[in-house]
């Protein structure tokens, strides 16, 4: 019987188990698996605001005492494409518009289209308003429910569409919705070709796919009762489909290779095959999904509902694909036992998986490390250049699909009544002060246009200020933030595009926190893991230079329009405000998960050996494959996002699809190795006062 640490006796436990931790899995996916279909219907479409910030109080004051005329309140536009909206045909249409809007049990009121204020000049377009009942969340799903029937009541002559931060946001989510369906259709069966090539047979290919199973079900259900609580974004569950199917094709991945070397290539048998492998790439594994937590969590220190929520529906999917990476694989491996490779490719080999091919490739990186070095430091600072001139702004009307009707009605309010009305600034101030502020906004050369100011319970008053430019324009979060610093104090300054400002002044504030939460945490976990902190430094730092590639990359693509063309989509102009933090914290996540899978079996062949050659060599041989493959397929998974849909899908899957393809094969497969040969020896010294205090963590088993 081998002697090996507490993970390997947990699998060996499960291995002689197999029918109570299978049940206790079974309760567990049928436990919350009954309410993930719910799931959908139950996640937010809003959240994307800075919590406590100045926009959010005016929303709050608003909704209380206007009526419900905030940022959420509906907006319907009437345009009539022949003719005027006084036309009896297009009055009509106005009064069954207004009619519907009456039924709804989302709104609190309506005001109908006004001369000079809500209808154009030209008299084209008419603007209706319909005050928001409910919390921005709950409007959105109010815009879900009446876009359609408002929709269906224009002619061949006019025409009604729903637009306001409401109706975009619901048209973009269910943009999104339709996009991460369709790219899921394409991924699943471009996975399950790389997982049989990965594998070699397909019983082994089917692995990862019920760890993926389990840990999506588990977390949709996770999700879903968290709704009851707390409002959770619905793209919490589009990140956890994503990272359920990633970490599950990594995890089963490394310890299915490691399984099979033991039982076919150590001839042992299945059980002591299985507590071996849960004792050296089980407890890899643990580290790297606490790596992913630990990166993910830092993203917690953003008080945005949806960046939180995002988070959370991350974690969730890791958990469970790590719970049952640890407990219910290695069981379903003991259990199958040689049937592991049933069903396996011609030239599907067994034994002890060192594979030749990246020994080859390891000796040459060890006989030229200069050459491959250089070349690999140039070609990552080349990428990453670009990220000096990069810019970030909140997302814009492009994200929507043109058709949608929130986009139609958004030009079609700017063509009435200039750029700036789709994202007119909402001021509350009191009644007496009313008249000075209405007049300070209208001398602001950022202010087209300021509405008469409407008065409110409680000696409070509200005045609607049009920007000159577009909402998603700089030049309105500078205007913002002039009126705010000119305004009396106690006047609050707020709208949708308040909103946005608000919470990209909050992203740009705590990036370099989260960043530093980030890596400094990531290092102190692989200092434990690897007992050597300089090697630990390195992998950090090459994790960093793999970001910023991916970022640059990011740069060229959506910022500048590159290959816009190629992957239909509109460029903005910039890099949604929302990438840098999130994206940062999935790379990093994702780039120390083969971080630990490479340097985890060196450090078992330097702690056999004490030889840098070997370890190096031979850490690239056993690994190499595992990456390479689980690059592979987490590349092709990432990409099919950027296939179809809105712009978003498309800025996570390019971004982080590259960043795979940089990480996979340019950090781990190559810098990492070239940075073990420089360093030799030195890469694994520890000093004895850290010795003394570092848990004793070891790859290897006795």
């Amino acid at each position: 019987m081998s002697n090996v640490g507490p993970l390997g006796r947990l699998g060996r436990w499960t291995a002689t188990h197999f029918r109570v931790v299978l049940a206790a899995w079974v309760v567990i996916a049928i436990g919350l698996g009954v309410f993930a279909p719910k799931v959908e219907h139950a996640l937010s479409g809003a959240g994307w605001e800075a919590g406590g910030s100045q926009s959010v109080q005016a929303r709050d004051v608003i909704q209380r005492d206007f009526g419900g005329m905030s940022s959420s309140a509906l907006m319907v536009v009437v345009h009539a494409d022949q003719g005027t909206v006084t036309d009896p045909a297009a009055k009509d249409v106005i009064a069954r518009a207004q009619g519907a809007l009456e039924r709804s049990p989302a709104v609190t009121g309506v005001v109908a289209p006004q001369p000079g204020a809500t209808i154009s000049r030209d008299g084209r377009t008419a603007v209706i308003q319909a005050g928001a009942a409910r919390d921005s969340n709950a409007m959105v799903r109010a815009a879900d429910e009446l876009k359609g029937e408002l929709a269906a009541l224009g002619t061949d002559q006019v025409s009604v569409s729903l637009t306001g931060a409401s109706g975009m946001w619901s048209d973009f989510n269910e943009a999104n919705k339709t996009a991460m369906m369709k790219s899921e259709l394409i991924s699943w069966p471009v996975t399950l070709a790389i997982l049989v090539l990965a594998f070699g047979s397909l019983v082994a290919a089917g692995l990862p796919l019920m760890l993926t199973i389990i840990g999506l079900v588990a977390a949709a259900g996770s999700l879903y009762l968290g709704t009851k609580v707390l409002d959770i974004s619905i793209w919490a569950m589009n990140f956890a489909l994503m990272f359920a199917l990633a970490l599950g094709i990594d995890y089963a991945l490394f310890i299915v290779h490691r399984f099979r070397g033991a039982f076919f290539g150590s001839k042992l048998d299945a059980t002591e095959a299985t507590a071996v492998s849960m004792d050296t790439a089980g407890k890899a594994v643990l580290f790297s999904g606490l790596t992913v937590l630990i990166a993910l969590s830092a993203v917690m220190l953003v008080p945005s509902p949806a960046f939180r929520s995002m988070a959370l529906g991350i974690m969730l999917s890791v958990i469970f694909v790590l719970a049952a990476t640890l407990t219910l694989l290695p069981a379903v491996l003991a259990k199958l036992g040689p049937r592991v490779d049933r069903l396996a490719l011609p030239w599907a080999h067994r034994g002890e998986h060192r594979s030749p091919t990246f020994a080859r490739w390891g000796e040459r990186l060890w006989r030229h490390p200069g050459r491959w070095g250089i070349a690999t430091v140039a070609v990552l600072a080349l990428l990453t250049v670009p990220v000096l001139s990069l810019t970030t702004g909140m997302p814009s009307i492009k994200v929507v699909p043109k058709e949608d009707g929130s986009r139609q009605g958004y030009h079609q309010i700017q063509e009435a009544f200039g750029p700036g009305a789709p994202g007119a600034l909402q001021i509350v101030t009191s009644q007496a002060a009313a008249a000075g502020v209405a007049e300070r906004a209208a001398e602001d050369p950022g202010i087209a246009q300021v509405m008469p100011a409407m008065p409110g319970p409680g000696g409070g008053a509200l005045i609607q200020a049009v920007p000159r430019q577009d909402p998603s324009n700089k030049a309105v979060g500078r205007t913002i933030d002039r009126l705010r610093a000119e305004l009396p104090a106690g006047t609050l300054v707020g709208g949708a595009a308040a909103e946005n400002h608000d919470l990209e002044t909050l992203l740009s504030d705590k990036t370099p926190l989260v960043m530093g939460v980030v890596l400094g945490l990531g290092f102190l976990l692989l200092l434990i893991a690897l007992q050597a902190p300089i090697i630990a430094l390195a992998a950090v730092v090459a994790n960093l230079l793999a970001t910023g590639a991916a970022f640059g990359v990011a740069k060229l693509v959506f910022q500048d329009g590159r290959l816009s063309g190629l992957l239909g989509f509109e460029p903005q102009g910039f890099l949604d405000a929302w990438g840098p933090v999130f994206f940062f914290a999935m790379i990093f996540a994702i780039s120390m998960d083969y971080t630990v899978f490479l340097l985890s079996s060196t450090k078992e062949h330097w702690d056999r050996s004490k030889d840098a050659r070997e370890a190096m060599v031979g850490g690239v041989a056993h690994s190499g494959r595992v990456i390479f493959a689980a690059g592979a397929v987490m590349v092709a998974v990432f990409f099919t996002f950027a296939l179809s849909g809105p712009l978003p899908p498309k800025e996570m899957g390019i971004i982080l699809g590259v960043a795979v393809l940089i990480d996979a094969a340019l950090i781990q497969l190559v810098l990492m190795p070239v940075i073990l040969r420089l360093l030799g020896r030195h890469a694994w010294w520890l000093p004895a006062w850290a010795d003394r205090i570092l848990p004793d963590v070891r790859f290897g088993h006795a």
